[in-house]
């Protein structure tokens, strides 16, 4: 078997392709909302890719709301109409990846509301989440590790608890690339680290007894040197 190595920008390039090709194919098919696509392995071998290319190219358009997949039944079209969807695809494959300062900046927007939102919302499995991602990240910032990650699961976290499905999956698009360019920026230092530490129990303290106010201060003061680092950063 052929092991094949793709690049970032090679990977997108195929799920462009890919995406553009279901395009062409509701379209020469004539195919309506509610209609049924063909599988993951005829895609597949009609388009010459893989089926996890498949798999992604119909995720994306799948939370673009153009597509619906339905367990053990297959994928649909979804109910839009045929102009609007080419519409709608052709600014899907317009998309340009965003830039780090862009990256972080919907961050810090989503995550003032998450974590306001999750000081209300959350339950006591949201809050054994949280101190296990605390723990976590305080552990490796004490031993002198990188913490990159277990910084990010812990924000990964509040964002599930706020309940809001839309806002946790944007969370976890844009939570590859930040990690991705953190190491490339040098965002955080030791000092950084350990200042995290007590920025990430202040506002698991403010969600643990839900209070909405203090919860959204504190994930904003936390934020405050990387919102100023990205500001100045230049491009």
């Amino acid at each position: 078997m052929k092991l094949e190595i793709l690049t970032k920008n090679e990977n997108e390039e195929i799920q462009k392709k890919i995406i553009s090709d279901i395009r062409d194919l509701i379209n020469h098919k004539n195919l309506e909302p509610g209609d049924k696509l063909p599988s993951e392995r005829t895609l597949s071998e009609k388009f010459e890719v893989s089926r996890s290319n498949i798999r992604e190219a119909i995720q994306k358009l799948e939370f673009y709301g153009l597509l619906k997949s339905i367990p053990q039944s297959g994928t649909f079209v979804a109910n839009i109409g045929v102009i609007a969807m080419n519409g709608m695809i052709e600014d899907i494959l317009r998309l340009d990846d965003p830039e780090f300062k862009s990256l972080v900046e919907t961050r810090i927007l989503l995550e003032l509301k998450t974590a306001r939102l999750a000081a209300i919302r959350r339950t006591d499995d949201d809050l054994k989440l949280l101190k296990e991602a605390l723990d976590a990240y305080s552990n490796k910032v004490l031993k002198g590790e990188d913490a990159v990650q277990e910084d990010l699961l812990f924000h990964l976290a509040i964002a599930r608890a706020s309940r809001n499905s839309t806002m946790n999956t944007f969370m976890l698009i844009i939570t590859p690339e930040i990690i991705t360019n953190f190491e490339k920026y040098h965002v955080c230092d030791t000092n950084q680290a350990f200042s995290g530490i007590q920025e990430h129990t202040d506002i698991y303290e403010a969600i643990k007894n839900q209070d909405p106010k203090l919860a959204k201060e504190n994930m904003k003061k936390h934020f405050k040197i990387l919102y100023q680092y990205c500001y100045n950063l230049k491009d």
